[in-house]
């Protein structure tokens, strides 16, 4: 038994001080990235904000339609919350890429390789349930929620949204959208992981139904329009998934099956070499 050395525990040490270094360095570039873009966003946080508030005027009629704020401040913090939203967007590529840069070299290259399609199509997921919210979902919303405009008991019922809550509720369409249309990222992950096959997903069809509009009913605001049109994408996702996995799954299939071939060739190959020496012998 080889006696213990102080040196050995320094030995240990290196690599996780060098991990922890390299973790430090890409936090750093990634919080550099983001502050930079909360700067910028700030900027035009102005130019966002009226980006975002053209599906309601669309949906209020020609020249009508009033945004206020009733607390004095509440402007303010609007345009520093609207600078936060989209500076995690504009920096996400470099946090991504940070990310990766930590977590890559630690990753075989057939890993590698298996796992950044993943990474691609997260960005790509997320603007489309985030592009179908904004052009589709909040206008038809808005659309909704107007037409109770009119008069009630001999009085004016109008709609005066205020600012704060407007960006909220445009954050939560955002959101909401976005990240449900990331399931199928959700689900080849955990089929590529050997968690989930293709097989129990086709068996519990009927759980996920339920849960896809369990999640719509709670992400999005308590109206039916909106629940559905969060639902009936999310479902076609699931399904086209599920046909992704039958041909990622016979793919995989066909590459064990050539593997295997391979190494019964390559032993054939290896006994006969075998007997080949013990007959010359």
């Amino acid at each position: 038994m080889q006696p213990f050395r102080i040196s050995d525990i320094d030995d240990t040490q290196a690599p996780l001080l060098d991990h922890l270094i390299e973790l430090r360095t890409r936090l750093v570039r990634a919080f550099l990235a983001f502050g930079l873009a909360f700067g910028v966003c700030f900027y035009f946080s102005e130019d966002i904000f009226s980006f975002l508030v053209r599906p309601l005027t669309a949906a209020f009629p020609p020249g009508q339609g009033t945004l206020i704020y009733t607390k004095l401040y509440e402007a303010f913090f609007v345009n520093v919350k609207i600078a936060l939203f989209a500076a995690f967007f504009v920096s996400f590529p470099v946090i991504a890429n940070q990310l990766w840069l930590f977590v890559a070299p630690g990753l075989y290259a057939k890993e590698k390789k298996a796992f950044l399609p993943f990474l691609v199509a997260t960005p790509v997921l997320f603007t489309m349930g985030a592009a179908l919210a904004y052009y589709v979902v909040m206008p038809t919303a808005f659309h909704f929620f107007l037409s109770f405009e009119g008069t009630t008991g001999g009085l004016k019922l109008e709609a005066l949204p205020g600012t704060g809550d407007y960006l909220a509720l445009v954050m939560q369409f955002i959101l909401a959208f976005g990240i449900s249309f990331l399931l199928p990222v959700l689900l080849m992950l955990l089929n590529r992981a050997g968690i989930v096959t293709r097989a129990q997903c086709v068996a519990a069809r009927r759980y996920a139904i339920v849960g896809v509009f369990i999640v719509a009913a709670v992400a999005t605001p308590p109206d039916v329009v909106s629940q559905l049109l969060l639902a009936i994408p999310l479902l076609l996702l699931f399904e086209g998934t599920l046909v992704v996995m039958w041909f990622t799954e016979r793919r995989d299939a066909r590459e064990r099956a050539a593997e295997d071939q391979a190494a019964e060739e390559q032993a054939i190959a290896e006994n006969a070499e075998a007997a080949g020496r013990a007959v010359a012998e």
